[in-house]
């Protein structure tokens, strides 16, 4: 797998791939993060490529104080292969270059098959809870 830095041509391969794995949801626009991302740490989104097609993606931010990843995908037919742990430890390096002591992660309770996913490459739970407040409606 090539990872590279994600380019706007990447786009529909790359919703498409978030759609296959469950992480679209209506209130949630994905090309508006995309959008919004490319904005804002445009280095820190990373996509694997196998023969010319997108697998996987992973999008990294980092505010000067934690770093932290979303949209980890991989095309679910060739999940548990090593994709995800490449792709996370790519942003690993990225953010530790910048500076960043820690990367913070959003995970759903219910979605029990990642949590042991980044338990398995060195995450642990934190004693927190996740809060939001949407400032800009997507729908």
């Amino acid at each position: 797998m090539e990872i590279t830095r994600y380019k706007e041509k990447h786009q529909d391969q790359v919703v498409a791939l978030w759609q296959a794995c469950g992480l679209t949801v209506p209130w949630n626009d994905p090309v508006k993060d995309i959008q919004r991302k490319l904005a804002k740490d445009p280095e820190l989104f990373l996509v694997g490529i196998i023969d010319g097609i997108i697998i996987a993606s992973v999008m990294g931010g980092y505010e000067g104080h934690r770093g932290w990843a979303n949209y980890l995908a991989v095309k679910p037919e060739l999940q548990k292969e090593g994709y995800g742990r490449q792709l996370m430890e790519a942003l690993e390096k990225k953010l530790l270059a910048q500076g960043c002591p820690k990367i913070n992660l959003l995970i759903r309770i219910t979605n029990t098959q990642v949590i042991e996913f980044y338990k398995a490459i060195g995450y642990k739970l934190d004693d927190v809870v996740g809060m939001g407040k949407r400032l800009i409606p997507d729908n």
